[in-house]
């Protein structure tokens, strides 16, 4: 019998179309022998959609979708159930809308209310199989503040950087934007809980810092700067794997890079010279480079306790190696890193999914009960007898 998949994509976060495409891509290339997959479509205003409309791209450019009907998510016997909403009487040409079981979910999520792990917590606590790690890999990985932290205590080269919250600023601006100019311009200011680049920019000067810091706050209360490497590659490898079972992806090199890509860059431009915008896999770099990076690789996804499949973003100026992010869920779920090993997109996602599997099994042998009576030993104002 099939397993039932549940692929979940959107949600309410400013990087939802991009999920999409990601999510598509994984249900395109899923093994349907093996697999039962499933949309399931978060809006923007968080509700949940099923329905066989959702599996079509062309759908979503129309922003038509003629048979999907919203569920409420619930939980059975370690499976989610995806009830169709109590509003809904019946679907079209009066036939009762359908109730689906789900035995493993695949998150292909970006941003936040979902890729932080707002999203796997759910799962997690109702014992379902999700892809991708736990609420703690997601939340770390995505805070890009705490995930610093925590590569430095793992002794991880990290570029030098500061951070503060939106109301700091507003009420020590003076005193934050001095320690920012200790670490010397030019400064590369980021929302610390986004990707896809969103609200990142290159400050070269005040003007351009103070500018910089406000399109960073409109999009998180939390702001991270760090000082932008002059001359700098981005280096990029993936990891496969959960604990110490791990192994690392070729290297890439985006070519055309500086500093970093806009939205648009990644997504939406159309690059007269093709050569500007594509990749080169393998990255020529050194041996010695390579093997160090693709060491620093699964040291942070270890540092997260990452689970299935996270890219790793490093910055290299041609001496110094740095950490500069990981992707608990990376876009397209880095199936290009992995076919120059012999590993196809479907068998990367046949792999993410066991891994969901194996990580859950690991959690069921966890005792998350004790009963010692505590109830009835409390007297009747809640005082301890």
């Amino acid at each position: 019998m099939k397993k039932s998949i549940g692929i979940i994509i959107g949600g309410k976060t400013v990087e939802h179309e991009v999920s999409i495409i990601t999510g598509l891509q994984v249900l395109d290339n899923i093994d349907k022998a093996v697999y039962e997959p499933r949309i399931i479509y978060i809006q923007k205003d968080g509700k949940w959609y099923a329905g066989n409309s959702l599996h079509d791209i062309n759908n979503y450019k129309k922003k038509k979708f003629d048979d999907a009907y919203e569920v409420l998510p619930g939980f059975k016997n370690n499976k989610l159930i995806l009830y169709p909403h109590p509003d809904i009487k019946q679907g079209f040409f009066g036939k009762k809308q359908t109730t689906y079981e789900i035995d493993v979910v695949f998150p292909a999520v970006h941003g936040t209310n979902v890729e932080d792990g707002a999203l796997h917590g759910i799962f997690q606590m109702n014992g379902v199989p999700c892809a991708f790690g736990s609420v703690l890999s997601s939340s770390v990985g995505m805070d890009k503040v705490i995930m610093k932290k925590v590569f430095q205590s793992n002794s991880l080269p990290v570029v030098d950087y500061t951070w503060f919250y939106r109301s700091s600023f507003e009420e020590n601006r003076e005193k934050i934007l001095v320690e920012i100019e200790k670490i010397g311009f030019p400064l590369i200011v980021k929302p610390a809980n986004l990707g896809s680049s969103v609200g990142i920019n290159k400050a070269k000067n005040i003007d351009e810092l103070l500018f910089s810091i406000q399109v960073a706050m409109s999009y998180d209360r939390k702001i991270i700067v760090e000082k932008c490497v002059e001359n700098v590659r981005e280096i990029n490898c993936a990891v496969m794997g959960f604990e110490n079972n791990l192994m690392a992806s070729l290297c890439e090199e985006p070519v055309g890079w500086k500093e970093f890509l806009t939205y648009e860059d990644k997504y939406v431009n159309k690059k007269k010279d093709a050569s500007e915008s594509k990749r080169r896999i393998p990255a020529d770099i050194d041996k010695e480079v390579e093997e160090k990076i693709k060491n620093y690789a699964k040291e942070a996804f270890k540092a997260v306790d990452c689970c299935g499949d996270a890219r790793i973003d490093f910055l290299y100026d041609g001496n110094n190696i740095y950490v500069n992010e990981i992707n608990t869920i990376p876009g397209s779920i880095a199936f290009y890193l992995w076919e120059g090993m012999g590993i196809s997109f479907t068998d990367l996602v046949s792999r993410i999914i066991e891994f969901a599997e194996i990580q859950q099994e690991q959690r069921k042998e966890n005792i998350v009960s004790y009963d010692i009576d505590l109830l009835n030993k409390m007297g009747s104002s809640g005082k301890h007898k």
